[in-house]
């Protein structure tokens, strides 16, 4: 599996190095050159582990961290100097997983990485039961949906439509690839009757079902949550 790192720096040096360690050893590395700049990737794109420098400019690292936190729970791994100890203190505090000093080997980088990864793949496979998305919560032993704590009754077509947009958030599926994941076949299944589906999630789980907050459409292509 090829796992996708975004690391955030305004050190273009750095960014360099980190990506030259990190793509030798086969993960995929997308830059940031600061906190505004990396949270407006993260809200366009999954990532399986942040790296990010705690000094940087209009976003700090700890600001970044604040607002990443608000809704991702991917593992954070903050870059410091040598005389910031009491920045890494208060990020690990708020959310971040492990720091590394600069300057930093090479096997020190991997071994952090990889031993992030390990353990947050382990926690999030025995934590697939429960899927929560700001105030939607999916139960999926029980096949039960929540907003805001008030359980919504979908009947089973709505739920696995739900289930599966929220398995794989920020994915979107088209009317065709919904069909195919769902039902395994296209034949007696029309664009009207997966709409139908759409609209009627939306009835139950939106506030607004006109201006969703969850169920969106990307006009032309299809939906995602």
């Amino acid at each position: 599996m090829e796992y996708t790192i975004l690391v955030a720096d305004d050190d273009e040096d750095i960014r360099k190095l980190v990506r030259l360690y990190l793509e030798n050893s086969g993960y995929r590395i997308i830059e940031a050159v600061n906190g505004t700049d990396a949270l407006a990737i993260l809200n366009k794109k999954n990532f399986d582990l942040v790296i990010l420098d705690i000094m940087m400019p209009e976003k700090d690292g700890l600001e970044t961290l604040l607002e990443i936190r608000k809704d991702k729970f991917m593992p954070v791994i903050f870059l410091t100097a040598k005389d910031q100890e009491i920045d890494m203190l208060q990020g690990l505090s708020i959310g971040a997983d492990d720091y590394i000093a600069k300057p930093f080997s090479s096997m020190e980088l991997l071994i952090r990485v990889k031993t992030l990864l390990r353990r947050y793949i382990e926690f999030d496979n025995k934590n697939k039961n429960i899927i929560k998305i700001e105030q939607l919560e999916i139960r999926r032993e029980s096949r039960q949906v929540f907003v805001d704590e008030q359980e919504i009754m979908l009947t089973p077509t709505e739920y696995r439509i739900l289930e599966l947009l929220c398995l794989n958030r920020n994915t979107v599926f088209s009317i065709d690839k919904l069909c195919e994941n769902l039902w395994n076949e296209r034949d007696g299944i029309s664009d009207t009757s997966v709409m139908m589906h759409i609209a009627k999630i939306r009835r139950k789980i939106e506030i607004n079902p006109k201006d969703p907050q969850y169920l969106k459409t990307v006009w032309g292509v299809g939906y995602k949550v």
